[in-house]
């Protein structure tokens, strides 16, 4: 699994993703591309929220906050840490009440969000073309 390894330094995954990878086996070899799959979709639909949050309740900081909650908590889980590490920045903004701050926290947490869709969609596509063999030639972190 050596192409994720390039996220690895560039901190987009932490160490909970290869616990995740760690959960994948024989019986379950699509594992953590399910997993993947199911956190884009829902990351999707919470940030979708938020930004209509945004524009329906103008400086409900409470609110926002709480719909990033649930953004950090699913990007924990799989450890997507430069997402979780917006989230969190955009939580801090929240607690200063700055509009400003949270927009900002926002746009980047879209972009990390995109950048990781797309390393991790060239990830997978790799694992599909050389198979379970190099799947299991993981290299440690």
């Amino acid at each position: 699994m050596q192409d994720a390894n390039l996220c690895y330094p560039e901190g987009h995954l932490d160490e909970q993703f290869r616990q995740v990878e760690d959960l994948q086996d024989e019986a379950s070899p699509n594992f953590v591309e399910e997993v993947v799959v199911v956190f884009f979709k829902d990351s999707g639909r919470l940030i979708s929220n938020l930004e209509q949050a945004l524009e329906k309740y103008p400086r409900d900081f409470n609110r926002w906050d709480a719909y990033m909650q649930q953004l950090k908590g699913s990007c924990s889980s799989i450890g997507a840490s430069r997402m979780k590490n917006e989230c969190m920045s955009f939580r801090d903004n929240c607690g200063q009440r700055s509009v400003e701050g949270c927009m900002g926290s926002l746009q980047k947490l879209k972009r990390e969000h995109a950048i990781l869709r797309q390393k991790l969609e060239s990830y997978f596509q790799l694992l599909r073309q050389v198979g379970p063999a190099g799947a299991a030639t993981r290299p440690a972190m």
